[in-house]
């Protein structure tokens, strides 16, 4: 295991903005699933999904299942979830 992103074949990516500042103004919801999240995610790009999942009227419920979806897709290309490790 390699720190705490863990076992994936997955691509990792540099970020230019410091993403604990940007964790911490984060809507409470969001930052509870990004903190239990399988992946990695980076607070920019989770907000950025609940905010277009509210801008067209969805609960945060439903902001949230819009994340789990797309988490479920990315864990899906992932080489080591289709061999079981």
């Amino acid at each position: 295991m390699r720190g705490n992103l863990g076992a994936t074949t997955l691509r990792r990516r540099r970020r230019a903005v410091e993403p604990m500042h940007t964790f911490d103004a984060l809507p409470r919801p969001l930052r509870q699933w990004l903190a239990d999240a399988a992946l990695p995610w980076s607070p920019v790009s989770c907000k950025r999904i609940w905010e277009k999942a509210r801008k067209e009227g969805l609960s945060n419920d439903d902001a949230l299942g819009r994340l789990v979806r797309a988490e479920q897709k990315t864990l899906a290309r992932d080489k080591f979830s289709c061999t079981g490790l």
